[in-house]
């Protein structure tokens, strides 16, 4: 470092020299002025540099543009690249404050030149070497991180001493203090874009079902089979005994154009027949296909099975439908490629089918029975628990009264009254919930009018 100090003192030797006062000044003043440059070129491109993502650097080196090769290379060491700004930009620094010192002991005393030149440097390099160009870097971080990567690598070559040096120090230093090596992550993490999503919404660049739409791909692969699939209670079936006019009647019935088709009882489904079929065989056919030969293969799944998965197996697979069964091979329910879609893009509904969750008012819903509670919570803003043994508002009103519950009924919960509204056999289809404010607030202020009474 004998070079720092051979900088300091180079002013006192043109002080010797046979020059003019004004001629060393003028000198100064213009190298100060180049490492102002300087500095503002190191301040600007740690902005630029670590505020371009990696994915597109990457799409800039597929496009061929001038520049995106080197800016690659760069950022494929993270650690060095900052090393190297790091240094340069505190060389440059000091160099501004060295000089500085030196020409203002031709006009003040030793002591005054060195508060003069740390205030004034320290001001010239906050306002053009930091302020400034890291808003412009900011503001133009693509096109200025492809201006200066080449001049950026070149730095790079010249402090290599030192870069090295410090940069094996540094290493050595976060493995002893446990701190990560890495400077950045190669891409964004899922939290990160959880992040973006949220901060997308509030700012008016996403509009609110875009927002849910994103909310519901996260959430759907933490998504299980159960969770997506149609009840048994709610499968329609057909026997494999059945006439094709039988099954092509239960389909036109139930609005499905495929049902499962099982053998003996609805535990063992053997496959899935499409209305298509059914009508081809009517219409053209010579009544002499039963429903057994027109059947279509599915798939059972246990109803632990992701729904991510469950999804990709299907495309692969090119089934619509699968069978949910429990631990005992039991039949519980199947979900459908509907079923599958309407948890990313929301309910699709047909005809006059009724909205899953219907708003009244702003305080008070109507749900059906199969609802979850997760869904419901979220369009009630409300809070209602989620128990091991169920999942649905049905399931939450049935445990609240540890028995069956007939039409009219009401049940409460913290500030919430639910009243069913209609049930089919042992079934809730429907109930209302009505939210209120909170009775704490009522009782404190009855306490508040007691006190004063």
């Amino acid at each position: 470092m004998h070079w720092l100090s051979a900088l300091t003192t180079s002013v006192s030797v043109l002080q010797s020299a046979d020059l003019s006062t004004s001629t060393v000044t003028i000198a100064g003043a213009v190298s100060i002025v180049v490492l102002l440059g300087l500095s503002a070129f190191f301040s600007s491109s740690e902005i630029a540099m670590f505020s371009l993502p990696a994915h597109k650097i990457d799409n800039l080196v597929e496009e061929g543009v001038a520049g995106a090769a080197t800016l690659k290379a760069l950022k494929d060491d993270p650690h060095r690249l900052l090393i190297t700004i790091l240094v340069g930009n505190n060389i440059v620094n000091i160099a501004m404050s060295s000089i500085a010192t030196g020409l203002l002991a031709y006009y003040v005393t030793q002591g005054q030149s060195v508060v003069i030149a740390t205030v004034g440097i320290t001001m010239l390099v906050l306002m053009f070497g930091e302020a400034a160009p890291k808003s412009y870097a900011v503001e133009n971080t693509e096109s200025w991180a492809l201006r200066i990567a080449r001049p950026l690598k070149l730095s790079e070559y010249f402090l290599l001493p030192m870069v090295v040096v410090v940069d094996y120090l540094t290493r050595i230093l976060n493995r002893v203090t446990g701190g990560r090596s890495a400077i950045e992550s190669t891409y964004v993490t899922r939290s990160e874009i959880k992040d973006m999503i949220e901060t997308g919404e509030r700012a008016g660049v996403l509009e609110e079902d875009e927002h849910e739409m994103l909310q519901r791909i996260f959430r759907f692969n933490n998504t299980i089979a159960k969770e997506v699939m149609t009840p048994r209670l709610d499968m329609t079936a057909v026997s494999v005994d059945a006439s094709v006019d039988e099954a092509l009647t239960t389909c036109v019935q139930s609005g499905h154009a495929r049902v499962p088709v099982y053998e003996g009882s609805l535990d063992n489904v053997i496959g899935v027949v499409h209305i298509r079929d059914l009508v081809r065989d009517t219409q053209y056919g010579e009544n002499d296909v039963d429903v057994r030969d027109l059947i279509n293969p599915t798939l059972h799944v246990p109803e632990s099975k992701n729904a991510d998965e469950l999804l990709s197996e299907m495309r692969d697979e090119r089934v619509h439908m699968v069978v949910v069964i429990d631990e005992f091979g039991t039949t519980e329910g199947l979900i459908t490629m509907e079923d599958m879609v309407e948890e990313i893009v929301g309910e699709i509904l047909e005809g006059e089918e009724d909205e899953p969750i219907e708003r009244v008012d702003d305080d008070t819903v109507v749900v059906r029975g199969e609802v979850n509670i997760e869904d419901v919570n979220e369009a009630f803003d409300v809070e209602i628990p989620e128990g091991e043994e169920f999942e649905t508002i049905a399931g939450f009103i049935f445990n609240r009264a540890g028995r069956l519950v007939e039409a009219g009924e009401e049940i409460s919960y913290e500030n919430i009254d639910i009243r069913v509204e209609r049930v089919e056999n042992t079934r809730i289809l429907e109930a209302r919930l009505h939210k209120h404010e909170e009775l704490e607030a009522s009782d404190d202020e009855a306490s508040e009018e007691a006190a004063e009474n």
